[in-house]
Protein backbone atom coordinates (compact mmCIF):
# COMPACT_ATOMS: atom_id res chain seq x y z
CA UNK A 1 0.00 0.00 0.00
CA UNK A 2 1.34 3.98 -0.74
CA UNK A 3 -0.31 6.29 0.68
CA UNK A 4 0.13 9.87 -0.02
CA UNK A 5 -0.51 12.81 2.90
CA UNK A 6 -1.00 16.39 2.23
CA UNK A 7 -1.12 18.94 5.24
CA UNK A 8 -1.87 22.59 5.51
CA UNK A 9 -2.75 23.91 2.45
CA UNK A 10 -3.50 26.68 3.72
CA UNK A 11 -5.76 27.82 0.47
CA UNK A 12 -3.07 27.58 -1.88
CA UNK A 13 -4.37 26.63 -4.64
CA UNK A 14 -1.26 27.24 -6.90
CA UNK A 15 0.86 24.51 -4.40
CA UNK A 16 -1.83 22.48 -3.97
CA UNK A 17 -2.65 21.19 -8.22
CA UNK A 18 1.26 20.87 -7.92
CA UNK A 19 0.93 18.52 -5.34
CA UNK A 20 -1.85 16.31 -6.81
CA UNK A 21 -0.34 16.33 -10.04
CA UNK A 22 2.93 14.66 -8.86
CA UNK A 23 0.93 12.64 -6.59
CA UNK A 24 -1.24 11.44 -9.99
CA UNK A 25 1.90 10.61 -11.35
CA UNK A 26 3.37 8.61 -8.31
CA UNK A 27 0.73 5.72 -8.68
CA UNK A 28 -0.51 6.19 -4.93
CA UNK A 29 -3.06 4.45 -4.12
CA UNK A 30 -4.81 6.87 -1.48
CA UNK A 31 -4.11 10.34 -0.68
CA UNK A 32 -5.34 11.73 3.29
CA UNK A 33 -5.53 15.15 3.80
CA UNK A 34 -4.72 16.15 7.46
CA UNK A 35 -6.38 19.26 8.16
CA UNK A 36 -5.49 23.13 7.96
CA UNK A 37 -7.02 22.74 4.77
CA UNK A 38 -8.41 26.75 4.12
CA UNK A 39 -7.47 29.36 6.17
CA UNK A 40 -5.07 32.08 4.76
CA UNK A 41 -5.37 35.36 2.22
CA UNK A 42 -5.18 33.37 -0.67
CA UNK A 43 -8.22 30.92 -2.23
CA UNK A 44 -10.33 29.31 0.26
CA UNK A 45 -13.18 28.89 -1.33
CA UNK A 46 -11.91 27.41 -5.14
CA UNK A 47 -9.60 24.98 -2.91
CA UNK A 48 -12.67 23.89 -0.98
CA UNK A 49 -13.64 23.63 -4.31
CA UNK A 50 -10.77 21.35 -5.85
CA UNK A 51 -10.95 18.75 -2.60
CA UNK A 52 -14.76 18.35 -2.10
CA UNK A 53 -14.78 17.34 -5.49
CA UNK A 54 -12.05 14.72 -4.92
CA UNK A 55 -13.26 12.86 -1.55
CA UNK A 56 -10.03 12.15 0.01
CA UNK A 57 -9.96 10.29 3.15
CA UNK A 58 -10.03 13.99 5.25
CA UNK A 59 -9.71 15.42 8.42
CA UNK A 60 -9.94 18.87 10.38
CA UNK A 61 -7.19 21.01 12.01
CA UNK A 62 -7.29 23.52 14.35
CA UNK A 63 -8.04 26.18 11.90
CA UNK A 64 -10.94 24.21 10.65
CA UNK A 65 -12.30 24.46 13.94
CA UNK A 66 -11.75 28.13 14.59
CA UNK A 67 -13.25 29.34 11.25
CA UNK A 68 -16.33 27.94 12.12
CA UNK A 69 -17.05 29.69 15.49
CA UNK A 70 -20.25 31.93 15.08
CA UNK A 71 -17.82 35.02 16.07
CA UNK A 72 -16.03 36.23 13.13
CA UNK A 73 -14.82 39.54 14.69
CA UNK A 74 -12.80 37.39 17.64
CA UNK A 75 -11.03 35.33 15.01
CA UNK A 76 -7.52 35.60 13.44
CA UNK A 77 -7.55 37.58 10.38
CA UNK A 78 -6.82 34.19 8.30
CA UNK A 79 -9.35 32.08 9.62
CA UNK A 80 -12.04 35.59 8.81
CA UNK A 81 -10.76 36.01 5.58
CA UNK A 82 -11.63 32.38 4.78
CA UNK A 83 -14.38 32.25 7.14
CA UNK A 84 -15.81 35.09 4.96
CA UNK A 85 -14.78 33.33 1.64
CA UNK A 86 -16.73 30.08 1.65
CA UNK A 87 -20.05 29.13 0.68
CA UNK A 88 -22.29 27.91 3.05
CA UNK A 89 -22.26 24.12 1.43
CA UNK A 90 -18.40 24.13 2.17
CA UNK A 91 -19.00 25.35 5.82
CA UNK A 92 -20.69 22.24 5.89
CA UNK A 93 -18.02 20.07 4.40
CA UNK A 94 -15.82 21.42 7.05
CA UNK A 95 -18.12 20.74 10.32
CA UNK A 96 -18.53 17.20 9.00
CA UNK A 97 -14.99 16.50 9.40
CA UNK A 98 -13.57 14.32 11.47
CA UNK A 99 -10.95 15.27 14.14
CA UNK A 100 -8.85 12.16 13.72
CA UNK A 101 -9.64 8.90 11.59
CA UNK A 102 -8.53 5.61 11.81
CA UNK A 103 -8.27 4.57 8.29
CA UNK A 104 -7.14 1.18 8.37
CA UNK A 105 -6.32 -0.87 11.35
CA UNK A 106 -2.68 -0.11 11.40
CA UNK A 107 -2.93 3.90 9.87
CA UNK A 108 -3.95 6.70 11.97
CA UNK A 109 -4.50 10.66 11.13
CA UNK A 110 -4.45 12.94 13.23
CA UNK A 111 -3.87 17.03 12.59
CA UNK A 112 -1.47 17.66 15.74
CA UNK A 113 -1.26 14.75 18.23
CA UNK A 114 -3.77 12.04 18.42
CA UNK A 115 -5.85 14.40 21.66
CA UNK A 116 -4.85 17.78 20.19
CA UNK A 117 -4.95 20.08 17.53
CA UNK A 118 -2.78 22.54 18.68
CA UNK A 119 -0.10 20.56 20.18
CA UNK A 120 2.90 19.69 18.70
CA UNK A 121 3.85 15.86 18.00
CA UNK A 122 7.34 15.42 16.84
CA UNK A 123 9.06 18.99 18.15
CA UNK A 124 9.45 21.23 21.27
CA UNK A 125 9.54 24.53 21.42
CA UNK A 126 12.79 25.80 22.98
CA UNK A 127 13.89 29.67 22.86
CA UNK A 128 10.93 30.32 20.34
CA UNK A 129 11.79 27.69 18.33
CA UNK A 130 10.91 24.20 17.22
CA UNK A 131 13.30 21.57 17.79
CA UNK A 132 13.11 18.01 17.13
CA UNK A 133 11.64 15.93 20.62
CA UNK A 134 13.33 13.51 22.37
CA UNK A 135 12.28 9.87 21.16
CA UNK A 136 11.17 9.01 24.77
CA UNK A 137 8.43 12.05 25.13
CA UNK A 138 6.95 11.38 21.79
CA UNK A 139 6.53 7.84 22.55
CA UNK A 140 4.53 9.40 25.45
CA UNK A 141 2.83 11.52 22.78
CA UNK A 142 1.77 8.72 20.83
CA UNK A 143 0.16 6.47 24.15
CA UNK A 144 -2.97 5.21 23.80
CA UNK A 145 -2.66 5.20 19.61
CA UNK A 146 -1.53 1.87 18.45
CA UNK A 147 -1.34 2.77 14.66
CA UNK A 148 1.93 1.27 13.32
CA UNK A 149 1.44 4.26 11.12
CA UNK A 150 0.56 7.94 12.22
CA UNK A 151 0.30 10.66 9.96
CA UNK A 152 0.26 14.30 11.71
CA UNK A 153 0.59 17.77 10.53
CA UNK A 154 0.00 21.15 12.24
CA UNK A 155 3.64 22.68 12.27
CA UNK A 156 4.50 22.06 8.77
CA UNK A 157 7.72 20.49 9.57
CA UNK A 158 8.45 17.71 7.41
CA UNK A 159 9.54 15.16 9.90
CA UNK A 160 9.73 11.22 10.60
CA UNK A 161 9.94 9.27 13.99
CA UNK A 162 10.54 5.91 14.13
CA UNK A 163 9.98 4.75 17.49
CA UNK A 164 11.25 1.66 20.00
CA UNK A 165 7.53 -0.11 19.63
CA UNK A 166 8.20 -0.11 15.58
CA UNK A 167 5.86 3.13 14.78
CA UNK A 168 6.51 5.28 12.86
CA UNK A 169 5.08 8.96 12.70
CA UNK A 170 5.22 11.03 9.95
CA UNK A 171 4.62 15.02 8.97
CA UNK A 172 4.58 15.26 5.62
CA UNK A 173 4.93 18.99 6.06
CA UNK A 174 3.02 22.10 4.73
CA UNK A 175 1.34 21.75 1.04
CA UNK A 176 1.13 25.79 1.35
CA UNK A 177 3.13 28.19 3.85
CA UNK A 178 6.62 27.36 4.49
CA UNK A 179 7.29 29.30 7.25
CA UNK A 180 5.14 31.32 10.34
CA UNK A 181 4.85 32.87 13.92
CA UNK A 182 2.46 30.50 15.85
CA UNK A 183 1.18 31.32 19.07
CA UNK A 184 0.52 27.79 21.20
CA UNK A 185 1.46 27.70 24.07
CA UNK A 186 4.03 30.47 23.75
CA UNK A 187 4.95 32.65 20.84
CA UNK A 188 7.92 30.43 17.80
CA UNK A 189 8.70 30.82 14.98
CA UNK A 190 8.90 28.32 12.37
CA UNK A 191 10.99 28.48 9.11
CA UNK A 192 11.61 25.68 6.98
CA UNK A 193 13.78 27.49 4.68
CA UNK A 194 12.93 27.28 1.19
CA UNK A 195 9.12 27.75 -0.87
CA UNK A 196 8.42 24.52 -1.81
CA UNK A 197 5.74 22.91 -1.51
CA UNK A 198 5.42 19.71 0.27
CA UNK A 199 4.13 16.19 1.06
CA UNK A 200 4.72 12.68 1.68
CA UNK A 201 4.34 8.88 0.54
CA UNK A 202 4.45 6.09 2.51
CA UNK A 203 4.87 2.91 1.48
CA UNK A 204 3.99 -0.98 3.31
CA UNK A 205 7.24 -3.17 2.63
CA UNK A 206 7.95 -6.51 4.53
CA UNK A 207 10.18 -4.72 6.62
CA UNK A 208 7.53 -1.84 7.82
CA UNK A 209 6.55 1.18 6.72
CA UNK A 210 8.99 3.50 4.65
CA UNK A 211 8.58 7.11 4.01
CA UNK A 212 9.83 9.51 1.14
CA UNK A 213 9.16 13.16 1.35
CA UNK A 214 8.39 14.99 -1.30
CA UNK A 215 9.39 18.78 -1.70
CA UNK A 216 7.73 20.22 -5.18
CA UNK A 217 8.75 23.52 -6.96
CA UNK A 218 5.37 25.59 -7.90
CA UNK A 219 4.48 29.12 -8.88
CA UNK A 220 4.98 30.59 -5.66
CA UNK A 221 5.68 33.98 -7.03
CA UNK A 222 1.71 33.76 -8.22
CA UNK A 223 1.22 33.02 -4.48
CA UNK A 224 2.90 35.72 -3.30
CA UNK A 225 1.14 38.56 -5.30
CA UNK A 226 -2.36 36.95 -3.99
CA UNK A 227 -1.25 37.67 -0.57
CA UNK A 228 -0.20 40.97 -1.43
CA UNK A 229 -3.38 41.53 -3.32
CA UNK A 230 -5.36 40.56 -0.23
CA UNK A 231 -3.89 42.85 2.43
CA UNK A 232 -1.64 40.23 3.93
CA UNK A 233 2.29 41.38 2.81
CA UNK A 234 3.09 39.16 5.83
CA UNK A 235 2.74 35.94 3.60
CA UNK A 236 4.47 37.17 0.79
CA UNK A 237 8.50 36.79 2.30
CA UNK A 238 7.06 33.45 3.60
CA UNK A 239 5.43 31.81 0.33
CA UNK A 240 8.24 33.42 -1.60
CA UNK A 241 11.29 32.47 0.38
CA UNK A 242 10.60 30.00 3.18
CA UNK A 243 11.40 32.23 5.64
CA UNK A 244 9.75 34.99 7.59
Amino acid sequence: MRIAAISDIHGNLHALDAVLADIARRGVDLTVNLGDILSGPLLPRQTADRLMALGLSTIRGNHERQLLAPDLAGMGTSDRYAAEAISQEQRQWLSTLPATLRLTDDVFLCHATPVSDVDCFLEDIVDGDLIPAPLLDIERRAAGCDAALVFCGHTHIPRVAYLSSGQVIVNPGSVGIQAYEGHHPIPHVVEVGSPHARYAIAERAAAGWTVEQIALPYDWEAAARLAEQHGRSNWVQPLRTGFL
